[in-house]
């Protein structure tokens, strides 16, 4: 599979949380990922990327926040994530960066 441009706007970033590490011992990795991107995009941009065996992929859009900046209101942009599965036998290195 080839990797095209449009896979680096699919993907935005590896996401590296303490949650995101557990996740890691299930074979699954977090995605930052495009909001408009939808699973079988995701899953072809991974496979393309990373050249790994994608299982399954779920998404979660995190509503963004209201918070205060310089003392004034302001709202966090929502943030659209992807846990990807991947099949027995395959890793990802999320430590290089894409």
């Amino acid at each position: 599979m080839t990797t095209k441009p449009e896979h680096y706007d699919v993907i935005v970033k590896p996401i590296i949380t303490e949650k995101a590490t557990m996740a890691q011992e299930a074979n699954a990795f977090v995605f930052k990922v495009a909001p408009d991107a939808n699973k079988p995009q995701i899953k072809e941009a991974v496979e393309a990327l990373f050249g790994v065996k994608v299982k399954a992929v779920n998404t979660v859009v995190t509503k963004g926040k209201t918070k205060k900046f310089r003392g004034r209101p302001g709202v966090r942009s929502d943030v659209k994530k992807a846990y990807v599965t991947l099949e027995a036998g395959n890793s990802i290195d999320v430590s290089t960066g894409l």
